[in-house]
């Protein structure tokens, strides 16, 4: 198969509407070719792309910050001499002079099929951002490496985020491209828009299931997005990070587990069997122990839970991770009821509201959790609903 950099690299006459324009690219580490080429040095190499500019997310252009909510400074690149803008540093949303030194921009992110990953928000702002500046926005589409499968409640208003940029549930099954799609009809926006498809993208092929495994390399496109399988947990584990429990950053499986020092895992696994089975089905749970190097807990023994997604106990079908990490807490609730779960900072600069509902789009799943009357029926009730609906809304923008 091929991913939209390797099919515009490779199609001279796919770039020729690029002729005399300047041309600036949004990417990260994870915006290479298929040969480890990265999209930017890959650009230039073709002879035929004026490159004018550069911009990087979260985490940077090279993906040098390790850990989250760390920012990123502008700079110059001394390869290619020209200006690396930061859209995760002073400012998430370009600037007038930023949009000033391009004509097109190019968005090559991979991204991991989940709402609360601020490359989706990202790509909403620069395309906001190209509609007010009349300028063009090419997506070069890479794989929702999660496949298509929905999960989980619909962002409420008022609640958007730089981890909730619209009204979708945290699985959302699109590829970028499909999203800008879904971006422009949703904000109503006036703008020059392109999708460089992938050719032969098969999202409900095993063993993959949306990741080409034996034909891709898989490469961090964040730093603690090591593997498929943390892809394939994450729009459950994300959720942890409104918690007071680790999510395993510091260790080799971060968003793959989650424990703390002052629980027991074995206990917690098992009230999740009690509560809702059928909440646990296409994964496996297991028990361990892990010392983050960083982060929360960092240098303490934590028991904890790691969700497996790499054997034959995996179904893509049926697994939910949005499911299996409310059931998670649910089990924490009961097990201690006093357990100070939920973490009061400003996540992801969002003053005034927990963490906790700011990656939930609104305070649904954390009412659930806290209330000791709830049943995985009365969270099912109000997603299920959501789910379908959104399967319905997103059926118009798919491209594969």
């Amino acid at each position: 198969m091929k991913f939209g950099i390797d099919r515009l690299i490779g199609e001279p006459a796919l770039r020729a509407p690029l002729k005399g324009r300047r041309i600036a690219l949004l990417a990260h580490p994870a915006s290479v070719t298929k040969n480890f080429t990265h999209s930017l040095d890959a650009l230039a190499a073709t002879g035929d792309v004026k490159l004018s500019a550069a911009f990087g997310p979260q985490h940077g252009l090279r993906g040098d910050k390790q850990d989250n909510m760390i920012e990123s400074p502008d700079f110059n690149d001394p390869v290619h001499g020209i200006p690396v803008f930061s859209l995760y540093g002073e400012v998430r949303r370009p600037t007038d002079q930023m949009m000033a030194s391009f004509d097109v921009l190019l968005v090559d992110l991979q991204d991991l099929g989940c709402r609360i990953y601020t490359f989706i928000t990202t790509l909403r702002y620069v395309l906001e951002a190209a509609s007010k500046h009349r300028k063009s926005v090419w997506v070069l589409d890479r794989p929702n490496p999660v496949g298509r499968p929905v999960e989980g409640l619909k962002l409420r208003p008022g609640w958007e985020s730089f981890v909730g940029a619209g009204p979708m549930p945290m699985r959302h099954g699109l590829t970028l491209g499909e999203l800008g799609g879904w971006f422009i009809k949703l904000l109503k926006l006036d703008i020059d828009y392109c999708v460089i498809k992938m050719q032969g993208w098969s999202p409900a092929a095993a063993p993959g299931f949306g990741w080409p495994i034996g034909e891709r390399t898989w490469i961090n496109p964040s730093p603690n997005a090591p593997n498929l399988f943390m892809a394939r947990a994450y729009a459950g584990t994300v959720m942890v990070e409104g918690a007071t429990i680790s999510e395993g950053r510091g260790t080799t499986r971060p968003l793959e587990l989650f424990g703390a020092p002052d629980i027991d895992a074995k206990s917690v696994i098992a009230e999740m069997r009690s509560i809702a089975p059928d909440w646990l089905k296409g994964a496996a749970l297991r028990d361990c122990w892990f010392e983050p190097t960083f982060h929360k807990h960092v240098g303490k023994l934590c028991s904890g839970v790691h969700i497996h997604t790499e054997d034959g106990a995996y179904d893509h079908a049926a697994f939910r991770p949005w499911r299996v990490q409310a059931l998670a807490f649910k089990a924490i609730r009961r097990l201690y009821p006093n357990y100070p779960l939920w973490r009061d900072f400003p996540y992801e600069y969002e003053h005034g509201k927990l963490a906790i509902d700011v990656i939930n789009g609104g305070p649904a799943l954390r009412e659930w959790v806290d209330d000791p009357t709830s049943k995985p029926a009365d969270l099912d009730a109000l997603a299920i609903p959501e789910e379908r609906s959104w399967a319905d809304e997103r059926e118009a923008f798919l491209l594969y």
